[in-house]
């Protein structure tokens, strides 16, 4: 498996690019039109995936497609690209640095409008992730429940459900409710600083259910909190997604062939997540996830229910949820008074071409692709996530 990490820009000019929810590309060019390359395999292309954060399972798809041999026998020697604190991956794209990457919707709308070429060609996750979480005690179920709590946020163009979802239910986030910013943990929440804080199903909830309960001498459990979930109050932006070059997508047919092969991989790869979460697990864990088994474990599991089922097919684009992001990208105000996006994203701005042909060759190959029979499992924390 082939992994690298970059580290190019510096993490104040990315956090202040991130603050307005993505950056801008002054060309839309790609990388080089693949080649083929001389590799155990025979002649493959060489291909570039950015992730958007470091190895962990919210990518086991394409960490399974690589260790599976999927991209291989796509004719693609795919080489999985770690993100980081100060990485952009929709930049990495739109300089051409890499072929695809792994970016929020509404945070790749930003860069979109600023000049960055991309183009999402299969929306990974159907559902958001991200919750307001709560002691229970607190009673806070809804987002009308913020009224006069302490509500933490990162910020860096994660905030805009929340505001969209405070907005929704009547509230001025102004005025209305003590806004704190919130490091990406769960410390201060755990501390009693903060009333409501963000968290992602698949990660810091479980860090929640990770920890001692110093009343108990256990750990906490579920029944210890409640959640505000976005999906519920209609404000849900779309967030991981596979993004392309748009220039090339328009005039290079090489690489639109090559898209085609890439999808199907990385589709196949969440496949075998979805039928294998214990084995995918553990191909990030040996990919050099810093994060523990069980924690890691919970993370396959929660991803999986952000993309199964999936009624349509892994990977489409569902304009009602597109819309959706594309509506509270515009309308909504963060505490800066900004918007993700001032303007509506032109056409190209995503497509289903190149999945749906994709999604037509593995049904042919007699592959479940909408996973309607999908059920979780059952995930036992350990203390710390080990």
């Amino acid at each position: 498996m082939r992994l690298t990490r970059r580290t190019a820009w510096s993490a104040v000019g990315v956090a202040a690019a991130l603050l307005l929810a993505g950056c801008s590309s002054d060309d839309g060019g790609g990388s080089e039109e693949p080649a083929a390359s001389d590799s155990a395999g025979g002649d493959l292309t060489p291909v570039k995936l950015q992730l958007q954060w470091f190895t962990q399972a919210q990518f086991a798809g394409y960490y399974a497609a690589v260790d599976q041999g999927y991209y291989e026998d796509e004719g693609l020697d795919v080489e999985i690209v770690e993100g980081g604190t100060d990485i952009v991956p929709q930049s990495v794209l739109a300089d051409g640095s890499v072929d695809y990457a792994i970016a929020w919707v509404p945070k790749a709308l930003a860069s979109r409008e600023q000049g960055a070429g991309i183009t999402d060609v299969a929306q990974i996750f159907q559902r958001s992730g991200t919750l307001q979480v709560s002691f229970a005690d607190k009673g806070i179920t809804s987002a009308a429940d913020l009224e006069g709590k302490t509500v933490g946020n990162w910020g860096y163009g994660n905030e805009f459900e929340l505001f969209a979802g405070m907005t929704k239910a009547g509230l001025d986030p102004a005025t209305d409710v003590t806004l704190v910013q919130q490091q990406f943990d769960m410390n201060a929440f755990l501390a009693g600083d903060i009333d409501a804080a963000q968290a992602m199903t698949y990660n810091e909830y479980a860090q929640l259910l990770e920890a001692e309960n110093p009343e108990t001498g256990e750990l906490y459990t579920a029944d210890d909190f409640t959640a505000v979930d976005w999906n519920d109050e209609g404000t849900a932006m779309l967030q991981d997604a596979i993004w392309a070059n748009s220039e090339k997508l328009a005039s290079d047919e090489a690489y639109q062939d090559t898209t085609v092969k890439f999808i199907k991989a990385s589709l196949k790869g969440w496949i075998f997540a979805r039928d294998n979460p214990e084995e995918a697990r553990d191909l990030v864990v040996a990919a050099g996830s810093q994060l523990g088994n069980s924690h890691q474990l919970w993370m396959t599991n929660e991803v999986n229910k952000l993309i199964w089922p999936s009624p349509d097919g892994i990977g489409m684009i569902d304009e009602d949820a597109w819309t959706q992001t594309v509506d509270v990208a515009l309308t909504t105000k963060n505490d800066q008074g900004a918007t993700v996006i001032t303007t509506e994203p032109d056409a190209e701005a995503y497509t289903n071409e190149y999945v749906e042909k994709a999604l037509a060759e593995l049904q042919d190959e007699g592959v479940d692709v909408s996973g309607e029979d999908f059920e979780p499992i059952d995930v036992t924390l350990e203390a710390g996530g080990k």
